[in-house]
């Protein structure tokens, strides 16, 4: 085991703004200008990958970094494993910066999505290799493969190659190739992608049965919420290279930091509606519409202490916080997924879509087709600022939020502003007549342009035989 500690690191990527070429069949090809699929800050040094990422690791801790396809959570274990250079920051494994430090001499395993094993070896061999070439004695490598393999449950298949192995055994191999070297970290990037859904919750009831039987420290990476959830002592929530949010997975999933960890952490996402904050006699409400909700003491005591003041706001629900019942918000009903224990409904309410989970222990009702009023309790409201999306409870809190969220709401509104000057001109009526009547009037005055035509067009042409005359003389 080992303390990871993340200081202030940073990835830069050099920039190369080159057009893409597209092949069409055999023949010919076309040039396409570059379309940008990400969202990273580009400076003169490049493209910034992770952004100033702050750390703290504890000895035996399991870590999961959680994020969509591009946040920087990939290039964040690969500098950790030496595999990615890091341009900014410093790195400590055991109390000792390893920034220069070769990968090899780090004292860390990694797992890959791929699994990497050797196709020629068996999975003993596989198992082995590490060992082997660091000159282990046979009696303690026979020893290591086999306890592994125990922990792993794949004894029996140590005599196989990984081709007649299934998918949820390579992986075990490609894990139990990592802990035999019993290494001070152990680093996990999306080992669980390659997996169907049936062997994926096998092998994350597997890896947690792993953690309670190996004394390391555990980085994992996955974009899979619910692996993060069900894994990690802590979770680390990532975006376009920035931090969004660190904490324990009940803390991220009750207290988002901002609307994009609330809607991220949670399966259905998380429901958002455009509301009001009212600060009325010192106490605060939540409306929509006509519907008006006061909020709970704890969130109360919360806004109070950041001197929050009515604003317009983004209102967040879930979906198991949202209740049918005689007052609220009316939603129209489009489909209804009946999964058992619970219904999900999928709404329509003020022409966004809306998920809704109904409990079918009492009964199930159909209210596809029907209008039906939703409410919800001021204790599961989620009160996220319109300017930067940040949760208005926790505004004291220094998180690593992308500075440039507010300034791209501003220049947005900017646009929407301008988009609708020319559309509020054209639809004034008085004054469109009176710049269409000068026009008119000119045009329409036929009888006057005739004779200054006529007057233009020559008089006579001369015939053919006039002509052959001339040409004569």
């Amino acid at each position: 085991m080992a303390e990871v500690i993340l200081k202030d690191l940073v990835k830069i990527y050099p920039y190369i703004d080159k057009p893409r070429r597209k092949y069409f069949g055999l023949f010919g090809k076309k040039v396409v200008p570059h379309v940008r699929k990400h969202n990273l800050q580009i400076t003169e040094k490049g493209v910034i990958a992770v952004q100033s990422l702050n750390l703290h690791i504890k000895d035996g801790e399991f870590i999961v970094l959680v994020g969509p396809s591009g946040c920087g959570k990939s290039t964040t274990l690969r500098m950790v494993a030496g595999l990615e250079e890091i341009s900014e920051g410093e790195l400590y494994i055991d109390g000792k910066i390893v920034n220069s430090i070769e990968p090899k001499d780090r004292d860390i395993a990694m797992v890959f999505q791929s699994y990497a094993l050797y196709p020629h070896m068996t999975v003993y061999q596989n198992m082995a290799y590490s060992l082997k070439i660091k000159h282990t004695p046979k009696d303690e490598i026979d020893r290591k493969v086999r306890e592994a393999a125990e922990i792993l449950n794949i004894t029996e298949y140590l005599d196989r190659k990984p081709k007649n192995l299934s998918g949820g055994q390579r992986q075990r191999v490609a894990i139990g190739r990592a802990i035999v070297r019993n290494p001070k970290v152990l680093l996990m990037d999306e080992p669980l992608s390659n997996l169907d859904a049936k062997l994926r919750n096998q092998m994350r009831a597997e890896i947690i049965k792993l953690r309670s039987r190996i004394n390391t420290t555990f980085i994992y990476v996955t974009h899979d919420q619910v692996e993060a959830m069900t894994l990690g002592d802590r979770i680390v929530v990532m975006k376009d290279g920035f931090v969004q949010q660190i904490g324990t997975p009940q803390e991220v999933y009750d207290h988002p930091r901002n609307k994009f960890v609330s809607g991220f952490i949670g399966t259905p996402q998380m429901n958002y509606f455009d509301a009001e904050l009212s600060l009325e006699d010192g106490k605060y409400y939540v409306i929509v519409d006509d519907y008006k909700v006061l909020v709970s003491e704890e969130k109360q005591e919360r806004l109070s202490a950041n001197n929050v003041t009515s604003q317009k706001i983004t209102l967040g629900v879930r979906p198991d916080h949202m209740v049918v019942g005689d007052k609220g918000i009316d939603g129209l009903v489009n489909v209804s997924e009946l999964m058992g224990p619970a219904a999900h409904l999928h709404m329509t309410v003020k022409e966004k879509d809306v998920i809704v989970i109904v409990p079918t222990l009492e009964g199930y009702v159909n209210y596809v087709g029907q209008t039906i009023k939703l409410g919800f309790n001021g204790s599961h409201v989620h009160l996220f600022s319109k300017e930067d999306d940040r949760n208005l409870e926790f505004l004291d809190e220094e998180y690593l939020i992308d500075p440039r969220l507010a300034v791209m709401k501003e220049a947005e509104a900017k646009e929407n502003a301008l988009d609708e000057q020319p559309i509020v001109e054209k639809t004034s009526v008085e004054e469109a007549p009176a710049v269409e009547d000068k026009p008119v009037e000119v045009e329409t005055s036929v009888e006057e342009k005739a004779p200054v035509e006529d007057e233009t067009q020559p008089v006579e042409e001369s015939s053919p035989a006039e002509e052959k005359e001339e040409t004569t003389e």
